[in-house]
This record gives structure tokens, C-alpha cells and sequence, in this order.
């Protein structure tokens, strides 16, 4: 029985998301501790709530973590999708037609980030950098700056529809989640974005078709953006041109937090969703706490890099290990 516990207790260990699960754990027992409200059912809606707005943009941000990739232009592609979905359901479009039509825009900025990172060879953090402000220069010019509302009630029921009191977005974040998972473990598709992003050489020598792959990550992260922006208009109920401002750091946070490398080839989806559950609650307890808004921004600033040391650490650490293993390996030889 002991030995079966310590097996269970090592296989727990040498999951990569054992870590932020058990960070997570811990944290929400303190700040229960420290004021009991943070466990009260309408809070824990909130917490879900926010972290499904983080989650849905942070799935596509994983994927193009994993194949090597950046975008930091997400938080404008979600307030393209929340102006133009606005602006086609103000102008009589049915609800489900101008949330694809939102959808759309935002895969569009997607297909254009990956075609000038992948076939014109342009860094990503430049392409998506540029993305960003002429993304977020078009909504403006779009709004001039003012609130798209009234919005019809069908397209605001998009997100403001509950299912036994559960948000519709939370409920389509788990199911995104769900559908990103057997993505990224079962199918062809998945393998491939690890294969690119471990090892570029490699992954062309196996026959992989590098820039489609790549190209493809970055069109269903701004799909997924451009979709957060639809949901936060429905729920708003007004299409806004500041929507998803600062949401970058915030999304890669999570992703970093949950364990995807920004190197390439290695996270997980399910560290993406304790990440982003991480985020929400962290910015909850530290408002119900009432942290200053400033300081909330110094604390995630700090996470984020504290993330990004530990990640390299463990790929020295993982590296050395591979060495020691060639080494033996040798003297048995």
C-alpha cells in the first residue's frame, strides 16, 4: 500500500501541471483564510466567469506558443471582433450571423500574422506588435471612440444565457478546452505543432508541413480572440474600442504559469486552464482584498518573468538531465 502511494505520489510529481495545480490549491486556501467571501457561490462565478474570458484567447496563444511562435496583437483582434459584431447586429444582421462575422475578422488578422511571421520571415514580435496598434488604430477609426449600443437582446443572450446558473462563456471555454485537448494529444495536427516547435530541422526532415502549421496556429488564435470579443460585447451589451486592452500580458501569464514554454515545443492545455484559473483568482482575492489596481499590475508583471526564469531552469535542467543519460548510456557501451 505504501509503495503504491509513493507511485501514485511520483507520478503526481512528474506531471508537468502538478506544479501550478498545487500553487493554485494552496493560494485559494490562504485567501480563504484571509476573508471567507472569496468561497461564496456568486464569487466563485465571478472567478469562473473571468476565467473563462482568459482561457478562450490563451488556448490559441498556447498553440502558438508550442510551435515557437508570439502574438501579442490578441487584445486588439478581441476588440475587432466585440466592434464589428457590434456594428452587424446594430445594423439588423441575425445574432448567430454577426457573431461569425466577428469571428471572421479576427481569423483574418490571424491568417495575416502567420503569413508574414511564416512565408515573409518577419519576427513575430514585430508583426504582431504592428497588429496590435493598426488593429486597434481600425476600431477606433470604426467607433470614433464611442460605444456601439443598444444591442438587440438575441445577440446580448449569446452570453448572457446560463445553464443551472453556470455563464454560457464558462461553459464554452470548458468546452473549447475539451475540444483543444484531443486536439493537441490525439490528432496529426498536434504532434506536428510539438515536432515544429522542438525542432524545426527535424519536423521538415519527418515530412511536416512547417508553415502551414504555423500559419494555422495564429488563424485559430485570432479566431478564438476575436470570439472572446464577441462574447464580452453580448455581454456588455455594447461593442467597445477598449475592449482587451493589457489582455496580452494576461494571457500569456497563464500560459507561461500553466507551463508552456516560450521557447517552443513543450505545454500543455490543461496547464493553460489552471494558468488562467490562477489569473482570475489571483486578481479577485486581490481586489476583494483591496489591492491597489497598480500594485495588481506589479504582482502579474512579476509572475510572468518569475515564470519565464523557471521555465529556462527547467530546460537546463532537463538538458543536463539528457546529458547525464548520454553519459551512462556511453560507460555501458
Amino acid at each position: 500500500m505504501k509503495k503504491k502511494r509513493e507511485h501514485i505520489l511520483s507520478r503526481f510529481w512528474r506531471m508537468q501541471e502538478s506544479g501550478v495545480l498545487v500553487i493554485v490549491v494552496v493560494y485559494v486556501i490562504i485567501v480563504t483564510c484571509i476573508n471567507s467571501a472569496f468561497i461564496s457561490s456568486g464569487n466563485i462565478i465571478n472567478v469562473l466567469r473571468s476565467a473563462g474570458y482568459t482561457l478562450i484567447p490563451a488556448l490559441g496563444m498556447t498553440l502558438v506558443f508550442i510551435c515557437g511562435g508570439l502574438d501579442i496583437s490578441i487584445g486588439s483582434t478581441l476588440a475587432i471582433g466585440s466592434t464589428i459584431s457590434a456594428l452587424f447586429a446594430q445594423g439588423g444582421m441575425p445574432a448567430g450571423l454577426a457573431m461569425l462575422m466577428g469571428c471572421f475578422f479576427g481569423l483574418l488578422v490571424g491568417l495575416f500574422n502567420g503569413f508574414a511571421i511564416v512565408q515573409l520571415g518577419i519576427p513575430s514580435l514585430i508583426v504582431t506588435l504592428g497588429t496590435q496598434y493598426a488593429g486597434r488604430g481600425v476600431v477606433y477609426i470604426l467607433t470614433k471612440g464611442v460605444a456601439i449600443y443598444p444591442l438587440p437582446d438575441s445577440f446580448q443572450a449569446l452570453e448572457q444565457t446560463a445553464v443551472f446558473s453556470i455563464p454560457m462563456i464558462v461553459i464554452v471555454a470548458a468546452a473549447l478546452s475539451i475540444a483543444a485537448h484531443i486536439v493537441m494529444s490525439k490528432t496529426t495536427y498536434g504532434r506536428s505543432l510539438y515536432a515544429v516547435g522542438g525542432n524545426q530541422e527535424s519536423a521538415k526532415l519527418a515530412g511536416i508541413r512547417i508553415k502551414g502549421t504555423s500559419i494555422a496556429a495564429y488563424a485559430v488564435t485570432g479566431a478564438l480572440a476575436a470570439f472572446t470579443g464577441v462574447m464580452m460585447a453580448a455581454r456588455l451589451g455594447s461593442g467597445q474600442a477598449g475592449s482587451g486592452e493589457g489582455l496580452e500580458m494576461t494571457v500569456i501569464a497563464a500560459c507561461v504559469i500553466g507551463g508552456t514554454s516560450v521557447t517552443g515545443g513543450s505545454g500543455t492545455i490543461l496547464g493553460t486552464v489552471l494558468g488562467a484559473l490562477f489569473m482570475s483568482i489571483l486578481e479577485n482575492s486581490m481586489t476583494l482584498m483591496k489591492v491597489s489596481v497598480y500594485w495588481q499590475k506589479v504582482v502579474i508583471g512579476l509572475l510572468l518573468i518569475g515564470a519565464c526564469i523557471l521555465d529556462i531552469y527547467k530546460k537546463k535542467l532537463s538538458m543536463r538531465a539528457d546529458l547525464n543519460s548520454m553519459e551512462k548510456q556511453g560507460e555501458t557501451k
